[in-house]
């Protein structure tokens, strides 16, 4: 779910410098997810797509994958005004993002 292969190429392996970008995505994530179930309850839909296309670069360079994909399917549902789906996609995309995190703090201890 997580791969780190790009963080690792981009800090050259360095610990101290993967711990910062890491603890960034950490500290970023969660509050956007946040902000979006906002946007979700007000149907604040412009706002919902600007939050999940801040994170998609964020998820991809932390090599969470199926996040990037989850988020780029909120932002197109929004773009094709298809509401129905919204909380569902939200959903999947906020239980990706709790388990990659989760997997991310475990990397941060091993580093």
């Amino acid at each position: 779910m997580v791969d780190l292969t790009f963080l690792k190429q981009f800090t050259k392996e360095d610990p101290k410098k993967m711990k910062r970008y890491i603890t960034l995505y950490l500290e970023v994530a969660p509050k956007t997810f946040d902000e979006m179930l906002i946007n979700l309850k007000n149907s604040d839909w412009g706002q919902l797509r600007i939050n999940a296309h801040s994170l998609k670069p964020q998820a991809d360079f932390m090599g969470i994958k199926s996040l990037k994909d989850e988020l780029i399917k909120i932002e197109e549902a929004v773009l094709m005004n298809q509401f129905d789906d919204m909380e569902t996609l939200y959903c999947k995309a906020l239980d990706l993002s709790v388990e990659s995190e989760r997997l991310l703090k475990d990397e941060l201890e091993q580093l």
